[in-house]
């Protein structure tokens, strides 16, 4: 019989139930004299009585009627129970998917399971991770299973290879690969066009080199390994304008703000379970103008191009089939690009991945053919806003007081940006907290933008979940307001035609001294979270208490006054040269506000008043000739505040540091893919910069930026999974394709 739900008194003789009975009648009830209160009270109520009150006096009912024996044989029936449970428990115990948290780990050590830091999603759970490892144990030492461990423990695209079959030997006649020539058929292209890539198919020569080997790792040996990883990721962009090129009817390019950018594949899906090999399909890889040229031909079977695919274009609202896309190298000067479509072309319009350019035939005289496109491009995390994943991070959560942009209304209420802005400062009178949001992943030209807040309100100015608009600003957003004000912004790009100023850079976003009636302006708080304001413009905070802070966006140069207090995390600020100003007052020279920064890093020179606490992050500066600042890092109070795990520039002046770099001859500094806003590698470090920097911060992981995304952690994480399951005699090096 099961201990659970026994009930001992019932297994009584009757003889011994009557005898407690009728001492339960003679002693009275067994109840404390608040339970008899309380028992009074609730018989007193007038039916029908609530959920807990009926509870409560079925309770204290069965309570007073119970004798001594059927008392003592409940509390019994109490430590039976707790006994039945624990005996459950220990059989539960002995599985991962049923034990208890604290039993994981002992279970991991019974079976050789080392602990990792768990960064990607696919390994967080150490539960999961435990019982992977079981299920992995049976394809331990094949190739699949170290691809399936690179890609969830990173949490990026990952290919394995076997280099030993790519080796230009002579085959053992039971096991032939057919497609190893030792001479590379030079009709595939695609055999050219993957050589030395982690899709190579071509023959190689034995290297001898150590593939584990940090200075110059070998690939091409018997016992060698490749893990290949893509650590940059694509992002969508979604029905995107294309922006047309000034002088050429002809010519337009994929990014809103008229840059080159490469285009990348979206990746397929492998499934949960790895059975087969990545492909190039697999990875976000950049695409390239001979594979989408090939992949075109399949028509309906294009596995590049197509709605929900890598690439697709709209001209005039419909979308263009595979076999009216050409691909092309459109390269060359603005207004003389090679390889433009002539009038009688059978092509719609022709691409360039490799470029991020568009070309059509010559448009009809007077009209202007409308663009859009749907495509990935390649960046290294969630910052400066996306269609990614943002809306955990809103403000505003009732739809109730979210105005969309543009007006679904009817009669429309505005048509404007600016009209809209105004409507939603009129709206606060009926709640403190307004959102205004962009529904589109569009462009929006405007003049310039005002706005200006009664006090104790707020406004959020924000782009929708999945979209990422970018406005366009002959001038700036001015953002005034009264006391404990506050104008949030999430997920916009802020940009201007203009060319950049100099010496100091224009202003995209300016909060002044005084608001329109000229009235100080005592705007309490200015933030950003997942935006960009263009590197090559400025960010000017002037009025005294006001804090700005941003998150995960990409700044140019900063500028405040001496008594804002500005606060950046997981950010850029950008000032497009290691000589040019970063961050200092409002005349480019003097000391700006406190400044506090937690995992950034700063391209230009700084100057303010206190650094309050700087912690994992890179100061990337430098002195011009004749320059006026005595050190490209200065600030001006060093009694106070606190620089840890960063580095520096040389002959910093800063408060007390710990466990800091400063830059020097012939020492550790990073070293960075780009600092060109705009490529897919901007503000990324560089594999091979030294571990003083790369595993320099306080957890180990990266100095900068992009320390969130804990590449050296991921990793380690990696180089510590794949140990178990290396087959016998072989050894494994990490290659980063991108």
């Amino acid at each position: 019989m099961s201990l659970k739900g026994l009930k001992l008194f019932d297994l009584l003789p009757a003889l011994y139930k009557l005898k407690d009975a009728q001492i339960a009648q003679s002693l009275g009830p067994l109840l404390t004299p608040a339970e008899q209160s309380q028992l009074q009270s609730l018989q007193a109520l007038a039916p029908p009585l609530s959920a807990d009150s009926q509870q409560q006096l079925q309770q204290l009912t069965a309570k007073a009627a119970r004798g001594p024996l059927q008392s003592l044989l409940m509390i019994v029936e109490e430590q039976l129970a707790v006994l039945a449970e624990d005996l459950d428990r220990l059989y539960d115990d002995q599985f991962i998917e049923t034990c208890q948290k604290w039993v994981i780990p002992y279970i991991g050590d019974l079976i050789g399971y080392q602990p990792v830091n768990g960064i990607a999603p696919a390994v967080a759970s150490p539960r999961a991770e435990v019982a992977h490892t079981i299920g992995f144990r049976r394809r331990k030492g094949t190739v699949l299973v170290m691809e399936q461990l690179a890609r969830d423990v990173t949490g990026w695209g990952a290919h394995a290879v076997e280099f030993f079959k790519l080796l230009g030997d002579t085959q053992y006649m039971n096991h032939i690969r057919l497609h190893n020539h030792y001479s590379p058929d030079l009709r595939n292209w695609k055999a050219g066009l993957y050589m030395d890539t982690a899709f190579d198919s071509t023959a190689h020569k034995v290297d001898v080199r150590r593939i584990g080997s940090a200075a110059t790792p070998g690939r091409y040996n018997i016992q060698n390994i490749g893990i290949f990883l893509w650590s940059l990721t694509a992002y969508s962009l979604t029905q995107s304008p294309a922006t047309a090129v000034a002088g050429n009817p002809q010519c337009f390019r994929f990014s809103m703000l008229g840059l080159d950018m490469p285009l990348f594949n979206n990746p397929v899906s492998q499934g949960e379970q790895i059975s087969t090999a990545a492909g190039p399909t697999n990875v976000p890889a950049r695409l390239r103008r001979r594979i989408l040229c090939s992949d075109l031909q399949n028509g309906a079977g294009s596995v590049y191009y197509g709605e929900g695919n890598s690439l697709s274009l709209s001209v005039n609202g419909k979308l263009l089939n595979p076999y009216q896309v050409q691909v092309c190298n459109l390269s060359g000067n603005d207004g003389s690009w090679s390889n433009l479509p002539p009038s009688n072309s059978p092509y719609a319009a022709a691409v360039d991945p490799e470029l991020g350019r568009i070309a059509i035939p010559p448009p009809p005289s007077g009209t202007t053919p409308q663009i859009a496109a749907s495509f990935y491009y390649g960046f290294n995390a969630n910052m400066g806003g996306g269609e990614y994943s943002r809306e955990t991070g809103f403000l505003v959560q009732n739809d109730a007081w979210v105005l969309p942009f543009p007006d679904t209304a009817v009669p429309v209420r505005y048509s404007t940006l600016q009209n809209a802005l105004n409507y939603a400062v009129g709206e606060l009178a009926l709640n403190g907290q307004i959102a205004l949001e962009i529904t589109q992943s569009c462009v929006l030209t405007e003049p310039s933008l005002n706005v200006d807040l009664p006090s104790g309100t707020t406004i959020e100015f924000r782009a929708a979940e999945g979209c990422r608009p970018t406005l366009i600003l002959s001038g700036a957003m001015v953002a005034t307001g009264g006391a404990s004000s506050s104008f949030l912004i999430n997920g916009l790009l802020l940009a201007s035609r203009a060319a950049p100023a100099s010496p100091l850079p224009a202003a995209l976003l300016h909060a002044p001294l005084t608001r329109p009636d000229g009235t100080p302006n005592r705007l309490g708080q200015l933030t950003l979270t997942h935006c960009t304001v263009l590197p090559g413009f400025a960010l000017v905070a002037e009025p005294s208490g006001l804090q700005l802070t941003a998150q995960s966006s990409i700044l140019g140069t900063v500028l405040t006054g001496e008594l804002v207090t500005a606060g950046f995390s997981d950010s850029i600020v950008d000032a497009t040269s290691p000589t040019e100003v970063a961050c200092a007052a409002l005349d480019g020279a003097s000391a700006g506000g406190a400044l506090s920064l937690a995992g950034c890093t700063v391209i230009g020179k700084v100057h303010t008043t206190l650094l309050n606490l700087v912690c994992n992050s890179i100061f990337w500066a430098g002195l011009a000739a004749a320059d006026v600042f005595p050190a490209p890092l200065w600030s001006d109070r060093k009694q106070a505040g606190c620089v840890r795990f960063s580095f520096l520039p040389p002959n910093a002046i800063t408060p007390r540091q710990f466990e800091c770099v400063e830059q020097a001859s012939f020492s550790a500094q990073p070293l960075f893919f780009s600092l060109t806003y705009g490529d897919p590698g901007y503000a990324k470090l560089l594999d091979s910069t030294p571990d003083a920097v790369r595993r320099g911060a306080e957890d180990g992981g990266e100095m900068g930026a992009f320390h969130f995304v804990a590449a050296p952690l991921r990793e380690s994480d990696l180089r510590v999974r794949l140990q178990e399951f290396l087959p016998v005699g072989m050894e494994f090096g990490i290659i980063y394709q991108n």
